[in-house]
């Protein structure tokens, strides 16, 4: 069985079984696997016109998707803690979706996936199940193909009225069960993975305090295995999660030789244990905490910010623009190895994975400058013995010098490497008509292929 992050869900949609009537048959069988079973598939599979060994198949799923959305154990159908709180509820219909609803949300990367719903509306996209998956994957939240994980799921958060009508999601709604706001989730995820570890070694910890800013980071590096810049610990760490709202911060008094004391921590109402916890796990399971803010923005906002004055703005519309560029021809992206902050905007190379057919590795390097050096491209075709790569990507906000044009050409003539330039007028192209993108590639291939012919 292919991997999934989000739980099984065959059999087991609110359109095909009664959520009450299946916690009570849990209950009554909880210590008989068989039975329980057995039940399952006299109650809502007796009628398909199907053998009675596909008619078991089909209630194995159901209560394997029971066991997936974790309502019930692995070994037996007792109920979990969970199962049992939903039991608990069965004769009381909005708090038991409701709830299960939360649990969904928290726990079974229902978040993720309401997000990135929300993520493929502000960028412009039409939500369907193939391109979701996409979306999805690119977080690093695996869905397998063909099956109805996402379906199902959409269907019970649907039923609590978080979704109102196939993909809209009711933000109101979703407030109201979760106790938390989509902003929220949104400045969790641009979180880096110390400020994460510290917002989560605080909310193990007794809910009181003050306590003691070095004592957390102490138990954040044991807990999480993340290492802290001592010396920058306020600036990098503390200021930023005060100013988001999740901690309260007090100046320690000043000890005669001493020095200055750590800060005191205190835990705002706004770092609940129940809530922020999980939903930092999910968000942590994704490539990068900030891929999503760059994969949502629209190709005319993206040009509009690599004019900013801003670098920083600069640098993080350069990694945006080849993220779009590279998606437009369905590439899959890997890493990034290095970002416009650590080059003040300048410059961001990714790297970008395709299956097809064959293997190949694409390397790319967006440029927000005037010109495209000779050693801007001597630099990439350098580093394509390290990262393995089949091809470099350039693409340049401005235009390509002559002797870096020349010098892609005699690589490309001289070994199988390719390159391909994207220059500023391409991308004025490509902004007005994003499927000219195909157009570029296609130039740039034959191009390729006319410096690399065969004389036989």
């Amino acid at each position: 069985m292919q991997r999934s992050d989000l739980p099984f869900g065959s059999e087991f949609s609110p359109a095909q079984i009664d959520l009450p009537v299946l916690l009570t048959l849990a209950h009554e069988h909880a210590t008989d696997w068989k039975a329980f079973e057995d039940t399952i598939r006299d109650r809502y599979f007796a009628g398909h016109e199907t053998s009675d060994y596909n008619k078991g198949k089909l209630a194995n799923n159901t209560k394997l998707s029971l066991r997936a959305y974790g309502l019930i154990g692995d070994k037996d159908a007792t109920l979990t803690e969970v199962g049992r709180t939903l039991y608990g509820l069965r004769d009381d219909e909005h708090a038991l979706y409701e709830t299960f609803a939360r649990h969904i949300l928290q726990n079974c990367h229902g978040m993720n996936f309401v997000q990135c719903i929300l993520d493929m509306h502000t960028a412009g996209e039409a939500v369907d199940l193939n391109k979701l998956r996409r979306w999805l994957q690119e977080r690093s939240i695996a869905v397998p193909r063909g099956g109805k994980h996402m379906s199902t799921l959409r269907l019970w958060l649907e039923r609590a009225g978080v979704f109102v009508s196939g993909y809209r999601v009711d933000p109101i709604r979703l407030k109201e069960i979760l106790g938390f706001n989509v902003e929220e989730f949104e400045t969790l995820a641009t979180f880096t993975p110390e400020q994460r570890a510290y917002l989560k070694a605080l909310a193990n910890i007794d809910r009181g305090g003050p306590h003691s800013s070095n004592d957390i980071e102490k138990l954040a590096v044991v807990t999480y295995g993340v290492a802290f810049n001592e010396k920058n610990l306020p600036k990098q760490v503390l200021y930023p999660l005060q100013d988001a709202g999740y901690i309260a911060l007090e100046r320690g008094t000043r000890e005669a030789g001493r020095g200055a004391k750590p800060f005191l921590v205190t835990a705002t109402d706004k770092l609940a244990l129940d809530i922020i916890t999980p939903l930092i796990e999910q968000i942590e399971q994704q490539t990068q905490g900030d891929l999503r803010p760059l994969l949502r923005k629209p190709l005319q906002e993206i040009r509009k910010e690599l004019k900013s004055r801003d670098r920083h703005i600069q640098g993080l519309a350069l990694e945006a623009l080849a993220f779009k560029l590279m998606r437009l021809i369905d590439l899959t992206y890997v890493a990034t190895r290095l970002r416009g902050s650590a080059t003040g905007g300048a410059e961001v190379d990714l790297i970008f994975e395709s299956a097809r057919l064959v293997f190949s590795r694409w390397q790319v390097q967006c440029k927000n400058t005037a010109r495209v050096s000779l050693d801007d491209v001597a630099k990439e075709v350098g580093l394509t013995h390290f990262l393995k790569s089949n091809a470099v990507v350039i693409i340049s906000t401005g235009k390509v010098g002559r002797e870096a044009r020349r010098y892609a050409n005699k690589v490309m003539a001289d070994s199988n490497l390719c390159i391909v330039i994207v220059d500023g007028s391409d991308l004025a192209l490509i902004e007005t008509r994003p499927a000219a993108i195909v157009d570029v590639f296609i130039r740039e291939a034959r191009h390729a292929m006319d410096l690399k012919r065969l004389e036989l």
